[in-house]
């Protein structure tokens, strides 16, 4: 039985839409509903979600200054609430809401959350706005945790038991921002193929674009860029953990590539190109290193230079750019000395979320799982290496980092999802909805915050049709499964191995902060 009904709370509602719900901030209340119907239709799109348990509907806007416009959307379940908070992450420039997480937490049970983080209508469109990058960079999120949260006790009439980040790239950056610049705001946090690196992952971005657009003819072809994966898959596959047979590197570190092998298939420039796309953005001055590049066995997916050399990149993927140089950026004269230090400069301390120190989360018991995939272009793992490493070095050895902080590499997994290898593990949406802990790693995440079960395995599957076609068991970093022999698409014909640590290109110090 609910505490509150609609009309006993209006008055709250009244001095809620007039009073600050965080300090320094305002918000309006733009909408408050209770959806019985078990159908929802979302305000923009009009897509109609069906097959949803009742819950109560508020949506706000949130100013934090007078220039932020942050679009909150915060949904309670009328019955069965799990007692739990699960603020939800967006993703590429966000600028809407994300209705899909929304239904994923409600749909089990949580009183969910989700922020359009400030950028509508656009990211590429927000030159000049100052203050909505840092709403994107991390005040939205934390608005929309605060938010939420005093909703949440004014209609349950108590305080969540436990609070749960969950989101992946744009919303794995706003899961490490939130562990690094608000640690009391969740117990638990999920942070997938985290996009923390901001400017640099962007830098790298308009590296690939640049290149590829010297000489338009000399763009890759789809057959081309096939060849180039198949190329390196037939090199490397089986000998890094995985079976023979695979179709996708289990640890891409330990692929061995060369350029020349590419010479039947590729012209002496695409070559050169393909040479300095795989080695990754470098300063034009000090050759030093700005990213890493994305990694082999990733060329050819349609999150990839396939997306890197198109048209739609720049608005898609170069907005930081526009964003630090006006709306008239012409990526063709970007210096990567000069220009990339005003983008740092001006950007950086806003977007980027680097900082290793997570001490204060550790010392409240919160908890971080991470992951992302070993086929993905678009935010490349070898950065999540990096920064992991970076952690265990500030608190002092992979032990104590592994005591609240867990790292989880996905074989043959792109980006968030998909992919040729396994890649459902029920980090959004699993298919089908599986309650076995290990193969749910917010089940996992929860077991771990509430029962201090840490996770020492999960089972990634990839399905078919609905139906299991493949499962490999996944392990902490810096362990990895090995193939020992038996039907490769089972997950016990796998053994847990520690691979060495780190070994990925590393930028320079400038461009970790």
């Amino acid at each position: 039985m609910l505490r509150n009904t609609y009309s006993d709370r209006l008055f709250l509602v009244l001095i809620l839409v007039v009073l600050c719900i965080v300090p320094g901030s305002a918000q309006v209340m733009t909408s408050m509903e209770d959806i019985t119907g078990g159908t929802f239709k979302e305000p923009y799109s009009q897509k109609e979600i069906t097959g949803l348990p009742a819950f109560r509907r508020i949506a706000v806007v949130s100013h934090p200054v007078p220039e932020s416009n942050i679009r909150i959307e915060v949904w309670l379940p009328a019955k069965n609430w799990n007692g739990r908070f699960l603020g939800t992450g967006n993703g590429g420039g966000a600028g809407s809401i994300s209705y899909g997480a929304l239904v994923s937490g409600l749909r089990r049970g949580f009183a969910v959350a989700n922020t359009d983080m400030g950028t509508s209508p656009a990211a590429h469109l927000l030159y000049d706005s100052p203050e909505k990058w840092k709403d994107f960079g991390y005040r939205a999120t934390h608005e929309m945790t605060v938010v939420a949260k005093k909703f949440i006790r004014e209609y349950y009439g108590k305080e969540p038991l436990y609070s749960y980040f969950q989101g992946c790239s744009t919303g794995g950056q706003q899961a490490l921002s939130e562990a690094q610049r608000y640690p009391e705001d969740y117990d638990g946090i999920l942070a997938g193929a985290p996009a923390n690196n901001r400017t640099h992952l962007h830098a790298m971005f308009l590296w690939c674009h640049a290149l590829c657009n010297e000489d338009p003819s000399l763009m890759f072809t789809k057959e081309q860029l096939q060849k180039i994966t198949e190329t390196v898959i037939r090199r490397n596959a089986g000998k890094d953990g995985g079976a023979s047979t695979d179709n996708f590197l289990t640890d891409p570190r330990m692929a061995v590539a060369d350029v020349n092998e590419f010479s039947s298939f590729l012209s002496e420039k695409q070559v050169e190109i393909l040479e300095k796309i795989l080695n990754g953005p470098v300063n034009s001055v000090t050759g030093k290193r700005i990213y890493c590049p994305f990694p082999p066995g990733s060329e050819d997916k349609p999150s990839g230079l396939e997306y890197f050399q198109g048209k739609s990149a720049v608005e898609g993927l170069l907005y930081p750019f526009i964003w630090a140089f006006g709306k008239e950026f012409d990526y063709r004269k970007f210096d990567f000395d000069r220009d990339m230090a005003k983008v740092d400069s001006m950007l950086a301390p806003i977007l980027n979320a680097n900082n290793p120190d997570l001490l204060p989360l550790k010392k409240r018991n919160g908890k971080i799982i991470m992951y992302t995939g070993t086929c993905d272009p678009i935010v490349p793992f070898q950065d999540a290496v990096n920064y992991y490493e970076r952690v265990v070095e500030k608190i002092g050895s992979l032990e104590e980092t592994q005591d609240f902080f867990r790292y989880f590499i996905i074989p043959g997994m792109n980006h968030c999802g998909g992919g040729p290898g396994v890649n459902d593990f029920g980090q959004s949406f699993p298919t089908p909805p599986n309650p076995d802990r290990e193969q749910d790693v917010l089940t996992l995440l929860m077991n771990w915050v509430e029962r201090n079960e840490a996770p020492e395995r999960m089972i990634a599957t990839r399905y078919k049709d609905g139906t299991v076609e493949m499962q490999r068991p996944v392990y902490p970093y810096p362990d990895f499964p090995r193939y020992k022999g038996g039907d490769p698409a089972k997950f016990r014909n796998y053994e847990r191995v520690t691979h060495p640590r780190g070994i990925v290109p590393v930028p320079a110090g400038k461009y970790l902060k």
